[in-house]
């Protein structure tokens, strides 16, 4: 295969999925069904937090942050996907498929960044209860964010070096349903060596760090709990963080499964099907999760829906707000 320079790509092909036609449609409707369920479950989340006053903590201020990550996170593949299908057409430009790998990384970091964070809200309110308020303050709970925002860019530039300075090859087929940094890397006519280097640096980096932090932070967590003498007590204290310890395991074991089961059967297309699993569905379930064993969350949601119906009926004159 002849190398082109930068200048001389203009196009990817995904690959998507499936090459037969009769299976679109299934997988148009599916993905299109999970995309909506995503957005507005997780916009739901962040109405509620929004508008019910006794929500503003810092535990609802990441999650709600949380929930705008994941929105933005599967808005930069699935509706590309489900356009390509749509049109028949597995076609994205050089310039939007690069677009894509960059907000990609940019969000899946900021979504292990705020999980790291989250899981050092439970570990102060949990191991320190009586100073909860004096340390998890606005001034602090903001730098939080703030800090991720600005780590995640800063690994975004460094993404930058590794796309631009590589030239690629005449056949750019991408086995997958978005453009992923390894699978460009791939592609490129030039030794991917060092840029292989730095994906796995900052990998162990940016994953293995804050896997580290959440894992120490919960093991204090389990620790203090095992402490407390009464059962009534425990149980309060573990329901507190099990729902964000529930999205810490799928979304770790679910992105581990989609590498190792692309190591084992070296099938580009198996991976890009396991992709679905924390690309999609891990965003998808993160509002279920929250909200079906939160009872201060489903009183805000509650709230919510109320202020709606209040609007409703103000607006239209009715008696009844379908």
């Amino acid at each position: 295969m002849e190398p082109k320079n930068l200048t001389g790509v203009s196009e990817f092909h995904l690959l998507g999925f499936s090459e037969e036609p009769e299976l679109q449609s299934l997988i148009f409707g599916l993905f299109l069904s999970m995309y909506l369920i995503t957005v507005f479950g997780n916009l739901l989340i962040i109405l509620a937090v929004s508008s019910d006053s006794h929500l503003h903590t810092p535990m609802y201020f990441f999650l709600s942050n949380l929930s705008f990550v994941d929105i933005c996170f599967t808005s930069t593949t699935i509706p590309k996907m489900l356009w390509n299908i749509q049109t028949q057409s597995k076609v994205i430009t050089f310039e939007g498929c690069i677009t894509q790998v960059y907000f990609f990384t940019l969000f899946i970091v900021l979504d292990i960044l705020l999980l790291t964070v989250m899981a050092y809200d439970r570990f102060v309110a949990i191991c320190h209860p009586l100073h909860y308020s004096v340390i998890m303050n606005p001034q602090l709970y903001g730098l939080l964010v703030l800090v991720s925002w600005i780590i995640s860019i800063l690994h975004f530039l460094l993404e930058s070096l590794m796309v631009l300075r590589p030239s690629f090859c005449t056949v750019l087929e991408i086995p997958h349903f978005f453009c992923e940094l390894n699978q460009i890397i791939q592609l490129a006519s030039s030794d991917p060596f060092l840029n292989n280097i730095l994906i796995y640096f900052a990998a162990v980096l940016l994953a293995g760090g804050p896997l580290s932090g959440i894992l120490y932070s919960y093991y204090k967590v389990l620790s203090s709990i095992h402490g407390i003498s009464s059962a009534q007590g425990k149980y309060k204290a573990f329901s507190s963080c099990a729902s964000h310890l529930s999205v810490v395991s799928l979304f770790y074991c679910t992105g581990l499964g989609v590498y190792l089961s692309s190591a084992g059967t070296h099938s580009l297309h198996s991976s890009a099907t396991a992709s679905v699993m924390y690309t999609v569905v891990t965003p998808m379930l993160n509002p279920f999760i929250y909200s079906l064993r939160n009872k201060d969350l489903k009183m805000g949601l509650k709230i919510l829906f109320e202020e709606v119906a209040l609007k409703c009926h103000f607006v239209l004159g009715l008696k009844k707000c379908p």
